[in-house]
């Protein structure tokens, strides 16, 4: 939409600047509507945030960088190129899965190396893989190429799904449609813990999040040189040269309401007059504080605290003084217990005695991330909320810490406490805390069939006419993608209010 079809002027505020809010607001000052980003901290990214310490750097959040193709259209659309403003890197294996015993498969886009290794845990899994892919891709294309950016609005747009959700068996888990098709227990663990990166438990998300699979497949994983905040400053960057502006440490205390329309947002005490809001912050955190004030906020605020919400991370960013070259980009380092853990992680009411992990090693790609010779990582167990383990991190949090570094170098970083230059940690309470997320999750509602699609909350307000929301608690959901979807939903919806 050209913004010459707009009415003049158009003004709209976006709370909250992770990669929802930027890409939301980047399409919109793309259209000509007048975009203000409002962020609370002092950086912009929400979770993608960023921490630089003694010449390291250190990615907060996201470092999966999944469908560049998304990221290059929203760039696209105000005849810039995503290549003018961040260099994506190609990340090689996509992922190294680690056993305890030694076991490791590297999955990369590479069929016959795929196939080798399936072949050397059980032959018969080569065909069953092939069959899983087939499956992953036929719900790519109708999950996510027809249905990730459409918004769900009415109950019919979910019934008009219905048929295809059917068809691919949605109502049952991703796990389950994966041991449907591979026998050994590793390889189900390798094929199914992907819903684990956008929140999900494997044995109760929708089998449709095994489209994450094929997605992989189709675009591969990609790394920004400088890391995740690298993309987000790039981000910035386009907005700003488009006339769009950023207000940092600028935390919105309320939106404004008269009737049934949002008026503007009120920071510092001031009121700033807008026509159309939309929030990137977390979804209960935007009714319950920010519309807690109206009935509509309040109401319904109360029904999404009733909702399952994902289960939490502690993440550890660790600086070392000496390099790990054993590694790979990302590691995925199983436990001794897979099904077992996960249902401690969603539903246990303390923090499991074991864990597995994820360990990210980013300068395997790009050495810049840390001084010479030394190199920067960051490692996250999946942890309870904190409405299901409501612990004391200032307490555990130490310890937690402890037991990861010693695993890690038992199992895969010799010499690590030796080498330890920084570190630093982040738990439940500071997602909380820091980001606003509703029982420290980290990817806001679960992921759950009976919570997708139009069952999640919606990217319009059904009673507030022109309050948006984007980001992960809205449709799609959670992940880079998903949330880059989101944006493309939600500004849709947005210039249609305009027109």
């Amino acid at each position: 939409m050209k913004s010459s079809s707009l009415p003049s002027p158009s003004t709209a505020a976006v709370i909250g600047s992770g990669f929802g809010g930027l890409a939301l607001a980047m399409r919109l000052q793309a259209a000509g509507v007048q975009t203000t980003v409002f962020e609370s901290r002092d950086k912009p990214g929400g979770r993608a945030y960023v921490w630089h310490d003694q010449g390291f750097t250190f990615d907060a959040g996201p470092t999966v960088i999944t469908d560049p193709t998304a990221l290059e259209e929203v760039f696209a659309l105000s005849g810039r190129r995503l290549a003018d403003y961040v260099e994506l890197l190609p990340v090689q294996p996509f992922y190294r899965l680690c056993w305890e015993d030694g076991t490791h498969f590297d999955y990369a886009n590479d069929q016959a190396a795929i196939d080798e290794q399936i072949a050397a845990m059980n032959v018969a899994d080569v065909e069953g893989y092939r069959r899983f892919l087939a499956y992953s891709r036929a719900v790519f294309d109708e999950g996510y190429l027809k249905l990730g950016t459409v918004p769900f609005l009415h109950i019919r747009d979910m019934v008009a799904a219905g048929p295809a959700l059917a068809r691919l068996q949605a109502w049952r888990s991703v796990y389950d449609r994966v041991a449907s098709f591979i026998q050994n227990d590793k390889l189900r663990q390798v094929f199914s813990f992907h819903s684990l990166l956008v929140g999900g438990n494997p044995f109760e998300t929708s089998s449709i999040y095994a489209l994450i699979h094929a997605l992989e497949r189709e675009w591969g994983v990609w790394f920004p040189r400088g890391g995740t905040s690298a993309l987000v400053q790039g981000m910035v960057r386009c907005f700003q040269d488009m006339g769009g502006e950023l207000r940092l440490s600028a935390p919105v205390q309320r939106i404004e309401v008269e009737g049934a329309r949002a008026t503007g947002v009120t920071v510092a005490g001031r009121f700033h007059a807008f026509d159309q809001v939309a929030s990137n912050a977390d979804v209960v955190h935007t009714y319950d504080r920010l519309l807690g004030h109206t009935p509509r906020g309040a109401a319904n605020s109360r029904r999404l605290q009733r909702k399952r919400f994902s289960m939490s991370l502690f993440v550890l960013h660790f600086g070392l003084s000496a390099p790990q070259p054993q590694l790979r980009h990302h590691t995925v380092c199983f436990g001794r217990r897979y099904r077992e853990l996960i249902q401690d992680i969603f539903h246990g009411h303390e923090i499991p005695d074991d864990f597995s992990l994820y360990l990210h090693a980013p300068c395997v790609t790009d050495p810049s991330l840390a001084p010479p010779g030394c190199s920067s990582h960051y490692v996250l167990a999946p942890v309870p909320h904190l409405g299901n383990a409501p612990v004391d991190w200032t307490v555990e949090g130490p310890r937690l810490q402890d037991r990861i570094l010693d695993y890690l170098e038992a199992h895969y970083m010799p010499g690590l406490r030796a080498s330890l230059v920084t570190s630093r940690r982040f738990t439940p309470a500071d997602f909380k805390d820091e980001l606003g997320a509703h029982l420290g999750s980290a990817f806001s509602l679960e992921p759950v069939l009976t919570q997708s699609a139009w069952f999640r909350p919606h990217n319009r307000d059904a009673e507030i006419s022109n309050l948006y929301i984007v980001g992960a608690g809205t449709h799609p959901g959670a992940g880079v993608p998903g949330v880059v979807g989101s944006a493309k939903a939600t500004a849709g919806l947005m210039l249609e209010g305009l027109a």
